[in-house]
């Protein structure tokens, strides 16, 4: 558990910092600053410092992960191996000739290097870099839905997306997880990008989230949705690992 302490130090302080947007990929100050009972004052202090150090890229109102906003490249991602499982694992699911719709992010990004390049599928994404990743599989097809781009979440997000996404009939909607936990369900930190999932969900016949088990019984600001509304969960842990026992569902297959 965090300390609540305000005589934390400033190394440590920062540390946690790091620990948290390298986690959920990204934080609010106003998190961070409830979090570590300091100031947002102070939090905003140490974003600046992380960010000219090159740790991190510094938003309006707090911070993303560099590995997820610039490349998807993940040779520094947080947990690399932990989600490399993850991958290995959801690269099954996906098959010949499947409507897939597909988020963004670093296992995300992991999952797209395990797919074979010569899978012939559609992929929907509202991440462009998801898009872009996917262009380099030669027999995809591959279709950005556009809209705004949301600098926090960076996915394209607002009315016309899930308008598009209403459209869209497809077999697999995969997804990753900011919190997820066996009461709340899937939870994110900001509205915006839970309206742009729960369209994804909703255009898809089965969803899959994909997650490291660090995420295991964390919540975030708004539920997404129950663990009821999802068909696979996918951890880099064993199917019946005790951390996962409080997750079992008739309709959810753990893989």
């Amino acid at each position: 558990m965090i300390q609540s302490s305000t005589s934390i130090m400033k190394k440590e302080r920062q540390m946690l910092i790091m620990k948290q947007i390298n986690l959920h990929n990204r934080a609010l100050s106003s998190d961070l600053s409830m979090l570590l009972n300091v100031s947002e004052d102070t939090i905003r202090r140490d974003l600046n410092e992380l960010a000219e150090a090159g740790k991190l890229v510094k938003v309006h109102g707090g911070a993303l992960s560099k590995s997820y906003q610039f490349s998807y490249s993940t040779v520094n991602a947080y947990a690399s191996s932990a989600k490399q499982v993850i991958a290995q694992k959801a690269a099954s699911l996906i098959k010949k000739d499947m409507f897939v719709v597909i988020g963004g992010g670093t296992t995300v990004s992991e999952l797209i290097r395990h797919i074979p390049m010569d899978i012939s599928a559609t992929f929907f994404t509202v991440s462009l870099l998801t898009a872009l990743q996917l262009c380099d599989h030669s027999h995809a097809t591959v279709i950005f839905v556009g809209g705004t781009i949301a600098k926090t979440s960076q996915i394209s997000a607002g009315g016309e997306v899930i308008s598009r996404l209403a459209d869209i009939h497809a077999d697999l909607c995969i997804l990753g997880a900011n919190g997820i936990s066996f009461n709340e369900g899937i939870t994110e930190s900001d509205m915006e990008t839970v309206q742009v999932k729960r369209a994804m969900m909703k255009a898809s016949k089965q969803t899959a989230i994909l997650t490291i088990s660090e995420k295991l019984d964390s919540v975030q600001r708004v539920r997404v949705c129950d663990l009821d509304e999802i068909n696979y969960l996918v951890t880099e842990l064993e199917p019946d690992s005790g951390e996962l026992k409080a997750y079992k569902r008739d309709r959810l297959t753990i893989m």
